[in-house]
């Protein structure tokens, strides 16, 4: 499903380079999937759209992750390589880095157990036990998980990635603007890291916060530059995109990747989906984790329209395209959204989603996508079975000197072709 705000007085003027802004939004590791789908559908159908020299990213949860490394000049077929099909020559990605059990969280909870029961034994002796009973799942809370698995893997495998070939784990060093969205939980406000304050923690840091979703990953402890201590969380908890930050960056047009709707059968009007409509509404059937999505998807939902409409008002002379799910996805809403079993089927959906999308908006998309510099290739957009994996390039094995080599030799590339445009 693509939301479309076309300019209403389009300012870039021919002899302007475009600026075109990117942000992606949160969604657990199947979200994840979907945007990186997504991504390469962008990527192999718009003839002129380099998504690894844009003008600003701005990434929230997982979306960060992809955000992080578009910036840092990993392009997609690598980060489907990395993260879809697994035979990477420069990183290897392992599930399981991201799903190992938060051992030292749990033993710093188990640590206060014995000071709990020697207050609720002092309080029955000394007759106060019925006046404290009612605070004692308060009091047992106390002693429940932040998270229950270790984000501090994510951030060195994160770190890994962005220490070598040539790229940056450092937000100051990088090419283009990069922001990535975090919340502070004592504050309830958003922390912009990359921004003037935050730019000196490791992108890596910012990445493991921004995707510390509460229940699943313990917050991130940091120190900012006063010295305070400050816990950081998934930045999906204030805004659903947080579009504005790249919209605020006087930029053309803006990119936008939303992977969690909520489920509505009704809206499909295939056959199958159709047989299956009276079954689906019955979500309160699946138990907790079914309502429990579908709240949180409607949530985010509900944020992201209210945001569209406003941004559309706000920033009437600047085009935005956001590419989202479609509400009928049986595959995509029962699917674990934490699973990364089905990150193929997944992230294939998506990809043909995306090139649905453009082909279907094609009359309305091209004259907007022209005026930046962008063509929609047919040969893409009209081959209905495409697969996302079909038409990778074949992966060299660069050493470090010559990963870094031919990165110089791009850029010298680059730059020859903006002249001659």
């Amino acid at each position: 499903m693509l939301s479309l705000h076309a300019a209403e007085h389009p300012r870039r003027t021919r002899a302007a380079a475009p600026r075109i802004g990117l942000a992606i939004a949160g969604g657990g590791p199947i979200g994840a999937m979907y945007e990186l789908g997504a991504l390469r559908a962008l990527d192999e159908a718009c003839d002129g759209l380099d998504l690894t020299r844009l003008d600003c990213y701005v990434g929230v949860s997982s979306g960060a992750f992809f955000a992080a490394g578009l910036a840092n000049r990993m392009d997609t077929a690598e980060l489907c390589r990395i993260f879809i099909r697994g035979d990477s020559q420069d990183v290897t990605f392992r599930p399981e880095t991201f799903l190992r059990p938060a051992l030292l969280e749990y033993l710093r909870r188990a640590a206060g157990i014995p000071r709990l029961t020697a207050k609720l034994t002092q309080d029955l002796w000394s007759g106060r036990g019925d006046s404290r009973w009612s605070d004692l799942v308060t009091r047992i809370g106390g002693l429940v998980p932040t998270g229950l698995f270790d984000n501090a893997e994510v951030e060195r495998f994160l770190r890994d990635v962005f220490s070598r070939r040539g790229r940056s784990n450092d937000f100051r060093k990088l090419e283009r603007p990069l922001y990535v969205i975090g919340v502070d939980l004592d504050s309830g406000e958003a922390v912009r890291f990359g921004d003037a304050g935050w730019d000196d923690v490791p992108i890596s840091q910012a990445v493991q916060a921004s995707a510390a979703l509460p229940g699943l990953y313990p917050p991130v402890e940091l120190i900012d530059k006063s010295g305070r201590v400050r816990h950081v969380v998934d930045g999906a908890l204030r805004r659903t995109m947080h579009a504005s930050v790249v919209l605020d960056r006087d930029v053309d047009l803006m990119l936008g990747i939303n992977p969690l709707v909520p489920f509505n059968p009704g809206n499909d009007a295939d056959a199958e989906a159709q047989s299956h409509r009276f079954s689906d509404r019955r979500i309160a059937e699946g138990g907790l984790p079914g309502v429990l999505s579908q709240t949180l998807r409607t949530m985010l939902q509900s944020r992201m329209q209210v945001g569209l409409a406003r941004y559309a008002q706000q920033y009437p002379d600047i085009d935005q395209l956001v590419f989202e799910p479609n509400a009928a996805d049986r595959e995509l809403f029962y699917t674990n959204v934490f699973s990364f079993a089905a990150r193929r089927r997944i992230s294939q959906l998506a990809y043909r989603n995306t090139l649905a999308d453009l082909r279907n908006r094609r009359a309305v998309l091209e004259p907007v996508l022209a005026r930046h510099g962008i063509r929609l290739r047919e040969d893409v957009i009209a081959d209905r079975p495409r697969s996302i994996l079909a038409h990778l390039p074949a992966s060299g094995r660069n050493t470090e000197a010559t990963a870094m080599l031919g990165r110089a030799l791009d850029d010298i590339e680059h730059s020859l072709r903006r002249r001659q445009a």
